[in-house]
C-alpha cells in the first residue's frame, strides 16, 4: 500500500483539560488526516481548572467563562470528535478497543483505537477516617460543576463559617476568595506548615498573610468528624470544634488509575501509572500524561508525581510527537510553581532544604531580603529570598521567594540556571534587566549568589533564623548594628546595641572568647560590621541570616497562636 493509501491513525484520547485535549489538538497539527476521539466523562472537555477558585470571589464573575473549549468547537476547529458525558470503562488491549458508557442514556458501546491517550487526572482524597466525609456540606473542587455547586452552597442565606481541609495550592487559593468574597474561613492542615514546596522558615511570612487576612490556620491538626455547622479536630492531642457550615476538602489528590489497573498496564511506586521517555505505559500503544502518571525528579532522579498543568501539557505534546514518529529525550521535572496570598506573591523552584536532606545532597542555604526594586521607588517592597545549593560544587539546587513584588520573575531565573545545572559562581554574574521600576542593578538573585558564595568559601560563618531562639534563651552574645532608634523600635531580649556607625570607636566591648552574633534589619550591615571586625582580628564571629526582619516573620505565627514567650520585645515587619 502506497503513502497515499495507508490508513489513517485513529486515536482515542481519555480525558480531555490541559493534558488529553492538547494530545488530541497536537495530533491533529501532525497529522491532518488522523481520526481523533476524546472521551470526557464530565460535562466540559476544556476548561481553566487552575482558575476554579477565582470564580468564588467573582474575580472570574461568569462560569461559563471558565469553559475553554466546547464539543462543538473541537469538531469546527480542529476536526475532533470531543464526547461529554462519556465514561471510558474498560480497555481491551487484544482487541484495541474501549468501552464507552454514555452517562445521559445509559447507552454502552465499543470504541476502537489504533493508539490510546490516557489522560484521567486525579481525584480529591476524602479520608475515609473522618466521620460524616459523605455529608451534603462537603466538597471538592476539581472541575467547573464542583465549583458552581460550592458557589451556591456558599452564598445561601446563613452560610457564613466554612472550613478548608488542606493547606496546599488549591485549598489556600479556595481560602483567599472565599475570605474574599466576605466568608469567615478556616483553613486545617495537618502538617506544621501549609505549601508543602516552600521551607518552614520560609512560609511563616504565608502563616502570616492568612491570619493578616482573618484567615483562622490551625496546623499540625487532624480533622476527626464533620457534622452539621461544624468540624472536629486533634490538636496537640486536644479537641476542637471549628465552626462550619460548609467543608471543601482540599488535603490532596491520588492519581487516577483504575481503567490502567483493569487494563494490566504497570503501575508505578508512588501509584501513578508508569511511562517510559516517550509516555508510553507498558503497552506500546497506549500512552499516559498528566495528573495520573509517574515521572521522576531531575535532581533527585527519584520517582514522583507532580499535578500542574504546564507539565501536563509537555508531556501531551511529547506523547502526541511519538505518536505521530517523533522520538523525544527523558526529561524530569525540577517542580517551579508560585501562589498569590492575599498581599504576597510566593515562588518556589528546585529542592527546598528538607527535599534536598531526603535526597541525601550536602547542602547549604542562604536568607536575604533585599528591595524587589530601587528604594526610592514608591512600591519598592522587601523580597524574602531563599537560595539552597550544594556544598562543595556551589551547585544551585533550589530556590524560593515570597514578597509584594515579582517572587516568580526571580525564581523563572533559577528555574532556568537549574535547568542548566548552573553554580552560584554563573548565578553571580549573571546579566539581567534593570530598570528602577523592575528591580535593583544588582538584581536579588545576584546578591543570594554573593551571600551563598561567601559561605561556601568560608568569608564568614553564619546562623540560621530558625536557631535563632535557641541562642536568646541560651543568653548567647548577640548584637544588633542597627541605629539607637532602630533598636528601641523592637530588639531581640538580651540582644547589645553597637551600631555600625560606632563600630569601630567601640570594638574593646566585644568579647573575643565566646561566640558573637551580628545582626541588623536584613544582613546587610551585620555583614558590613562582620568584614570590619573580622579585619581587627576578630575570629569568634557569625552573621545572623535574614537577621531582624526574618526572625520577626519567622516567630511571629507561632508566638501568637502557641502562647509562647517572644524572643523579640515588639515585631518589625518592615
Amino acid at each position: 500500500m502506497s503513502e497515499n493509501q495507508k490508513k489513517p491513525l485513529k486515536l482515542v484520547v481519555v480525558g480531555g483539560v490541559a493534558g488529553g485535549a492538547s494530545a488530541a489538538a497536537r495530533v491533529r497539527r501532525l497529522d491532518e488526516k488522523a481520526e481523533i476521539v476524546m472521551f470526557e466523562k464530565g460535562r466540559h472537555v476544556s476548561f481553566s481548572n487552575c482558575c476554579l477558585p477565582y470564580h468564588l470571589s467573582g474575580t472570574i464573575a461568569d462560569s461559563e467563562d471558565l469553559v475553554l473549549m466546547t464539543p462543538e468547537k473541537f469538531r469546527s476547529q480542529y476536526n475532533i470528535d470531543a464526547r461529554t458525558d462519556s465514561e471510558v470503562t474498560g480497555i481491551d488491549r487484544d482487541r484495541k478497543c474501549v468501552t464507552v458508557k454514555n452517562l445521559l442514556t445509559g447507552e454502552t458501546y465499543e470504541e476502537s483505537f489504533d493508539k490510546l491517550v490516557l489522560s484521567p487526572g486525579a481525584n480529591p482524597i476524602f479520608p475515609s477516617s473522618i466521620e460524616g466525609i459523605e455529608r451534603e456540606n462537603v466538597y471538592a473542587v476539581r472541575n467547573v460543576e464542583d465549583i458552581r455547586a460550592l458557589k451556591a452552597a456558599a452564598e445561601k442565606e446563613g452560610t457564613d463559617n466554612i472550613a478548608v481541609v488542606g493547606g496546599g495550592f488549591i485549598g489556600i487559593e479556595v481560602a483567599e476568595n472565599l475570605r474574599n468574597a466576605g466568608k469567615n474561613v478556616s483553613v486545617i492542615e495537618g502538617t506544621e506548615q501549609i505549601m508543602p514546596p516552600f521551607d518552614y522558615d520560609m512560609v511563616q511570612i504565608l502563616h502570616k498573610e492568612l491570619d493578616d487576612n482573618g484567615v483562622s490556620l490551625y496546623v499540625s491538626t487532624t480533622v476527626t468528624a464533620i457534622g452539621d455547622r461544624w468540624v472536629k479536630a486533634i490538636k496537640n492531642g486536644k479537641e476542637l470544634e471549628i465552626p462550619a457550615d460548609i467543608v471543601v476538602m482540599a488535603a490532596g489528590v491520588a492519581p487516577e488509575t483504575k481503567l490502567a489497573k483493569q487494563a494490566g498496564l504497570e503501575i508505578g511506586k508512588t501509584r501513578g501509572i508508569k511511562v517510559n521517555h516517550n509516555y508510553q505505559t507498558s503497552d506500546p500503544d497506549i500512552y499516559a500524561v498528566g495528573d495520573a502518571i509517574e515521572i521522576f525528579q531531575d535532581l533527585t532522579h527519584a520517582e514522583g508525581r507532580l499535578a500542574l498543568a504546564g507539565p501536563a501539557q509537555w508531556q501531551a505534546r511529547a506523547a502526541a510527537d511519538h505518536i505521530c514518529g517523533t522520538c523525544g529525550r527523558r526529561k524530569g521535572y525540577i517542580g517551579s510553581s508560585c501562589i498569590r496570598v492575599f498581599g504576597q506573591n510566593a515562588a518556589a523552584t528546585g529542592l527546598s532544604e528538607k527535599a534536598a536532606e531526603r535526597a541525601g545532597y550536602t547542602y547549604d542555604s542562604v536568607l536575604v531580603f533585599p528591595p524587589d526594586k530601587v528604594g526610592l521607588m514608591p512600591e519598592s517592597h522587601y523580597l524574602a529570598f531563599k537560595l539552597i545549593f550544594e556544598v562543595p560544587t556551589g551547585r544551585i539546587l533550589g530556590a524560593q521567594a515570597i514578597g509584594k513584588g515579582e517572587a516568580d520573575k526571580r525564581v523563572d531565573v533559577i528555574a532556568a540556571m537549574i535547568t542548566m545545572n548552573a553554580t552560584l559562581e554563573d548565578l553571580k554574574d549573571l546579566e539581567l534587566c534593570y530598570s528602577p521600576v523592575f528591580g535593583t542593578a544588582k538584581d536579588v538573585v545576584n546578591q543570594a549568589a554573593l551571600v551563598g558564595l561567601n559561605i561556601l568559601y568560608g568569608k564568614y560563618r553564619q546562623v540560621h533564623v530558625n536557631e535563632v531562639r535557641g541562642l536568646v534563651e541560651k543568653g548567647a552574645y548577640i548584637i544588633d548594628v542597627r541605629e539607637e532608634p532602630e533598636f528601641a523600635a523592637g530588639h531581640l531580649k538580651g540582644a547589645h546595641n553597637i551600631p555600625l556607625s560606632r563600630l569601630r570607636s567601640r570594638m574593646d566591648e566585644i568579647p573575643r572568647d565566646l561566640p558573637v552574633y551580628l545582626h541588623c534589619r536584613s544582613s546587610q550591615r551585620s555583614y558590613y560590621a562582620l568584614c570590619c571586625l573580622q579585619g581587627a582580628g576578630f575570629r569568634n564571629l557569625y552573621n545572623i541570616s535574614g537577621s531582624y526582619l526574618g526572625i520577626s516573620l519567622y516567630e511571629y505565627f507561632n508566638d501568637k497562636t502557641e502562647g509562647r514567650t517572644p524572643i523579640l520585645d515588639r515585631y518589625n515587619f518592615n
